[in-house]
């Protein structure tokens, strides 16, 4: 019989651990598939690994993962793929904004020969008109700068093929952007469109700051356009500079126009030197992230995991 692992990542999530379960059991109760779980704690704070280990005792299908601290959702999940060892792999939070119920459709898809079946949101309830509209505007640029489409409206719930996973694990760099990931190792893809709830306890781990970051993560994970951009910048103004000094020399002979004084000047040097820190900070950010790929560390530290029965 072929093996189903849903692999969850959880960072403080005990208070919607019980009702996740419930109904992910449900599923599984009506899959013709053998079914299992791994629960991955990302160095929670709270009583997420206790109920883990409840839900492990009670149920053999469950399996738990525990990471020695808080790596970051992108660094849970790689940790739980890599322990999944199973001909299908479905990847879903336990907030419940994802419904599990979704699985079953799926699992459908996958049978017809695709090899990941990501979910579409159609709807984001309980999210800010904000915090909408800044997702929007990410798939955008995300779309216009990757040379790799990243499918617009998807976060990380979808269905990975025994051989999608395996392509996947291959890729182990550190900086990780698992939305581009996922599109880059191509393969059968297919859409499926959903309503996402509001979520159903406790509050979100994302705020605008951390959300800022991640844009900076998938854009320079997947596009070298921004040193275009500095690049393109750089000649733009020097070009300006040119005109602007010519047409300055050009007056004097012609008119007797006296230069402009110390106020052109401050505003000129300080436009460029602007420019020039822009540059460097674009430069930096991918620099830096040549430096973690150097130091070669592990991506994240297993403090515990404990198979299903």
């Amino acid at each position: 019989m072929q093996h189903l692992t849903v692999v969850v990542p959880a960072y403080n999530e005990s208070e919607s651990l019980h009702a996740f379960h419930a109904r992910l059991a449900t599923v599984f109760d009506r899959l013709d598939l053998s079914c299992s779980v791994l629960y991955v704690d990302d160095g929670s704070r709270d009583d997420t690994w206790p109920i883990m280990c409840e839900l492990a005792a009670a149920d053999p299908r469950v399996a738990t993962l525990r990471l020695s601290r808080n790596f970051g959702k992108e660094l849970a999940l790689t940790a739980g793929l890599d322990h999944a060892d199973a001909d299908a792999v479905v990847i879903i939070d336990a907030d419940l904004q994802d419904p599990p119920e979704l699985i079953t459709e799926f699992v459908r898809h996958w049978r017809e020969g695709f090899d990941v079946v990501y979910g579409t949101r159609a709807s984001r309830a309980g999210e800010t008109h904000l915090k909408k509209l800044t997702a929007t505007a990410f798939y955008k640029v995300m779309g216009r700068l990757s040379d790799t489409p990243v499918p617009r409206d998807t976060g990380d719930f979808r269905l990975l093929s025994k051989r999608a996973l395996d392509a996947l694990k291959q890729v182990r760099e550190r900086q990780r952007f698992m939305k581009g990931l996922f599109a880059w190792v191509g393969y059968r893809q297919k859409a499926v469109v959903y309503a996402r709830d509001p979520r159903f306890a406790g509050t979100t781990k994302w705020n605008y700051w951390r959300l800022w970051n991640f844009a900076i993560e998938g854009i320079t994970s997947f596009s070298g356009a921004p040193l275009k951009l500095a690049t393109y910048l750089g000649l733009g103004v020097a070009a300006f500079a040119f005109v602007f000094g010519l047409w300055i020399a050009i007056k004097a002979l012609l008119f007797g126009d006296a230069v402009q004084g110390y106020p052109t000047i401050m505003v000129t040097m300080l436009f460029l030197g602007g420019v020039q820190l822009i540059a460097l900070g674009v430069i930096g950010e991918y620099l830096g992230r040549l430096y973690l790929e150097a130091k070669q560390r592990p991506l994240y530290l297993v403090d515990e995991y404990r198979p299903p029965r």
